[in-house]
């Protein structure tokens, strides 16, 4: 793979990988959108090896976060997003929805978890169960920031992803900000590192995370409980998570918070690539195409562990060690693929 740094017209600048064959001659053209976390780089790596080697595509990949990402997509700069958080974009994707930018094309992976963690031999010794446990001074000691002194650390999401600015709104509304900070770690890896560090060296853990994951099956993190998910209160929430991206922290206002929605992932494509009829197989293979929770994880931990973060040998290993692909395509397709593994 060859990365490269440019400027995505005037989002930002964005990691940019070319797959594959580069002519002018290619079967198709696809540009798919890709996130900075792993289980979307995994599904991302999987379609576009099927779309360069089943279907003859010139697949190019632009990675970021969430923000930037998802506005390309909606500008018909992107085609396809593999992996959607659907309920933390809520309002700006079923706008997207609504005006005709974009097409849904059903579920990737069919249930995710989000929420707050605390590793469980610190749960255990001191009875966290939920967030509530969480407010006491001589708890928030135990998860001390340093860069903030008298003040316990929540590691989060980082600040391009939407769930940082979720998680600052539940600190407020739940009481949680008078102890603790909410921490951007600055990428995925890092906020991966902080954790499995924490687990290497003893250490007590508090941070946001969420499934499926590779790194859940190499640490002990119990969830804490929170109000139960309610529809109209995540509405009411969400609206005011948006005015705060777009307008800074001080947009706050009084609202209602709840747990994270156990939640399909999706996947969309732009109306201007999924309304042309040269793309009609494309579109089809995208719909067709979902993972079960469970091969998901193992394929998290092959890309984590043992490819060392290699999309292209990621991608080999699922579609060698399982047929359930083939139903996705036709079989002249899945021929073609099966050749190159």
């Amino acid at each position: 793979m060859r990365f490269l740094k440019k400027l995505f017209l005037s989002i930002a600048f964005l990691a940019v990988t070319t797959l594959g064959t580069t002519s002018a001659n290619a079967a198709c053209k696809v540009h798919l959108g890709d996130f900075d976390w792993d289980s979307a780089n995994v599904h991302t790596a999987i379609v576009g090896y099927i779309l360069e080697k089943g279907y003859g595509c010139n697949v190019e990949v632009t990675k970021g976060s969430t923000s930037p990402i998802m506005a390309a997509h909606y500008d018909q700069q992107l085609d396809i997003i593999t992996e959607v958080w659907r309920d933390n974009i809520v309002q700006m994707h079923e706008e997207a929805v609504a005006k005709g930018q974009i097409v849904e094309l059903g579920v990737n992976t069919p249930s995710s978890t989000q929420g707050f963690y605390v590793d469980k031999p610190t749960a255990d010794k001191y009875g966290l169960v939920s967030v509530e446990d969480m407010m006491k001074p001589e708890i928030a000691k135990l998860f001390a920031d340093p860069e903030s002194p008298g003040k316990g650390r929540m590691t989060s999401c980082i600040s391009g992803w939407t769930c940082y600015t979720i998680n600052l709104v539940k600190h407020k509304v739940y009481g949680l900000d008078k102890y603790y900070t909410n921490f951007d770690p600055g990428s995925g890896g890092a906020l991966d590192a902080a954790i499995a560090g924490a687990f290497k060296k003893g250490k007590p853990v508090f941070s946001y995370y969420w499934t499926p994951t590779g790194l859940m099956g190499k640490v002990d993190l119990v969830q804490l409980e929170e109000p139960a998910y309610k529809a109209d209160c995540w509405t009411k929430m969400m609206k005011v998570v948006e005015k705060i991206k777009a307008d800074g922290p001080d947009a706050y206002t009084d609202t209602c918070a709840s747990a994270y929605v156990n939640m399909a992932l999706t996947k969309s494509a732009s109306t201007t690539f999924a309304n042309k009829k040269s793309n009609k197989k494309i579109i089809d293979f995208i719909r067709a195409y979902s993972v079960p929770t469970a091969d998901v994880n193992r394929s998290l931990a092959f890309y984590m562990d043992e490819s060392g973060g290699d999309m292209e040998a990621t991608a080999k290993h699922f579609l060698s060690n399982t047929g359930m692909w083939t139903s996705w395509v036709p079989a002249d397709v899945a021929a073609k693929v099966k050749d190159t593994l």
